[in-house]
């Protein structure tokens, strides 16, 4: 309690306009978040879950599996775990850096990802059997966390429609019934306001679950949480709402494999599903650049982005895994699915642009202040550009969660490719308990953010909390092989602004600025209004897993209203 309150005063001490909105909310001046009954959404009201004993289901055969004779390697968030036969038994109750690679093994989210189906299904009876003794009572610990539990009893869905069911047999099938009823009593709804996409994960749990053991309650709690929930995560577009795009594409994969679970067992609701689906599939062709997924926003430690890139339309990760006729009906809808307005997708906040061999991904969220909660980062006016298919300047994602450390400062505008003035970030850090009213109060007007021609631009006003700051402008322009960038910060006073690039090629800082080279291309980056400086970056791409690379800073003393440039050059 003490540490919560230390970190709380902390919070409030660094934060300016957490404290004006502390001092609005005690003088009447703030809006209350509407009142909500936690873990019971509006539209569930009403609904139990019945005491009935499950009518069977899928009927699942038992899975055939000898103790495991040999090592097994666990892939996990920021840690491969190499296991040899015996070690199951301290598994769960050993210590890990990141409370995101115990929770992992308590979703048995490894399951999809170790090759080989012999050694996979030994080592899941055995760590299974350990598993049900030692956390087989549902408790409050992580183990039995709703999103955890959801997650566990997917994989375990999957693998027993594949394999067979862990035995033994009777006992798993009252321990998924288990999970259900955990999953509906502590659904992760914490009003409007503060409700993530876990709770549109508990609905697919609970639908998932309803339909392989015959819990119709379970099925129709599901299907209501999965029709409204994709109401409110996602934007008109069919963007994610939260920010982040690899968690766009694991919400696509979820709505896709409910879908497919609907249309197995002839459900009503398939045809919501699938449309559901589709609205998410979408957007997919946007977020892909010839060089590959920008990892724009937080990187799920539920799976590595790689796994998920079959949803463009090919047998790879995820969806090879299906089985044939699931596996054709969503390579079928992919197919006729056509890509999403690009005005409706940059109206929401993500501008892909291309011209001749210039490729990017822009990304602003419409109201200036990233989503809460969500997964987005403090990248307004960030971009992802690639030149010829190769990535010149990338989002470095972010490795690991939390408040401290690496893992706060590559949420930060300090780890993106956009502008920071005397240190500070374009808009605030965002509050779920935050109101509209006061959001566009201390940041002004939302973004604009459009491109056409030969340019993109954007404006926002988020620096305009600092006083004497006003509007700030960017514009890429591409000419042949040259960006021309130009940054317009209205205002008066003199502030010292840094614009930053982030790249994965070799850099070699010299007095005309940095020349960068990859693959059989070079690049040479350069401002008359700043000095570059080069430090090492890691860029993550994946959950714990990051390569090295480059940040290159200009950073300009400046006298307002001031405008300055930086060009790249392809040599």
């Amino acid at each position: 309690m003490i540490k919560s309150f230390l970190r709380k005063a902390r919070q409030v001490a660094d934060d300016p306009v957490l404290r004006l909105w502390l001092v609005r909310r005690l003088t009447g001046k703030a809006a209350k978040p509407a009142a909500f009954r936690p873990h019971r959404p509006a539209y569930l009201e009403g609904m139990g879950r019945a005491k009935a004993a499950p009518t069977g289901g899928d009927g699942f055969h038992a899975l055939i599996a000898l103790p495991p004779t040999g090592p097994i390697d666990l892939p996990l968030p920021g840690l491969l775990l190499k296991l040899n036969p015996g070690d199951e038994k301290d598994v769960f109750r050993r210590a890990y850096d990141d409370v995101e690679t115990l929770l992992a093994l308590h979703r048995f989210a490894w399951v999809p990802l170790v090759k080989g189906s012999g050694i996979t299904a030994s080592w899941v009876q055995a760590l299974w059997d350990v598993w049900r003794k030692s956390h087989g009572g549902a408790d409050k610990s992580w183990a039995w966390h709703p999103y955890t539990v959801a997650e566990r009893a997917i994989n375990l869905l999957d693998l027993a429609q594949k394999k067979g069911l862990v035995e033994p047999a009777e006992e798993t099938t009252a321990l998924l019934v288990r999970h259900a009823e955990v999953i509906f009593d502590n659904l992760e709804y914490f009003g409007a306001h503060n409700t993530s996409n876990h709770l549109a994960n508990n609905g697919r749990g609970l639908y998932r679950l309803g339909l392989a053991l015959g819990l119709e309650w379970a099925v129709e709690a599901g299907a209501g949480i999965l029709r409204n929930e994709a109401k409110r995560i996602f934007m008109g577009s069919g963007i994610l709402r939260e920010g982040s795009s690899h968690y766009h594409f694991l919400m696509a994969r979820n709505f896709a494999d409910a879908w497919l679970a609907a249309r197995a067992h002839a459900r009503p609701e398939q045809e919501e599903l699938r449309a559901i689906a589709a609205r998410a599939l979408a957007v997919i062709p946007w977020l892909i650049l010839p060089g590959g997924l920008p990892l724009i926003g937080d990187i799920s430690p539920d799976c590595p982005p790689e796994y998920l890139i079959g949803l463009v339309g090919t047998e790879t990760g995820w969806l090879a895994g299906l089985g044939k006729d699931d596996k054709a009906a969503l390579l079928s809808l992919i197919d006729d699915t056509a890509p999403a307005s690009a005005d409706d997708l940059c109206a929401d906040g993500w501008l892909r642009f291309t011209h001749g061999p210039w490729s990017g991904l822009w990304h602003a969220a419409p109201g200036g202040f990233s989503q809460a909660p969500g997964h987005g980062h403090q990248d307004a006016g960030g971009f992802e550009l690639h030149f010829d298919g190769l990535p010149v300047f990338v989002d470095p994602g972010r490795g690991s969660y939390g408040e401290t450390g690496d893992a706060a400062y590559y949420r930060s505008g300090h780890a993106h490719n956009t502008v920071t003035i005397d240190g500070a970030e374009a808009f605030p850090v965002n509050k779920p308990y935050y109101d509209d009213a006061f959001r566009r109060e201390i940041a002004g007007a939302k973004p604009a953010l459009h491109g056409g021609g030969d340019e993109v631009i954007l404006k926002h006003s988020g620096f305009q909390r600092i006083g004497g700051l006003g509007m700030l402008t960017r514009q890429w322009r591409f000419i042949k092989n040259t960006m021309a960038l130009t940054d317009t910060l209205d205002g008066q006073g003199s502030r010292r602004i840094t614009r930053r690039f982030y790249t994965p090629l070799d850099t070699e800082p010299g007095a005309g600025g940095v020349v960068l080279r990859g693959a059989d291309k070079t690049f040479h980056l350069h401002s008359p209004d700043a000095t570059a400086t080069v430090a090492p970056a890691t860029l993550w791409h994946a959950y714990g897993g990051g390569h090295s690379g480059s940040v290159i800073e200009f950073t300009a003393d400046a006298s307002l209203p001031w405008s300055g440039d930086v060009r790249l050059e392809v040599l």
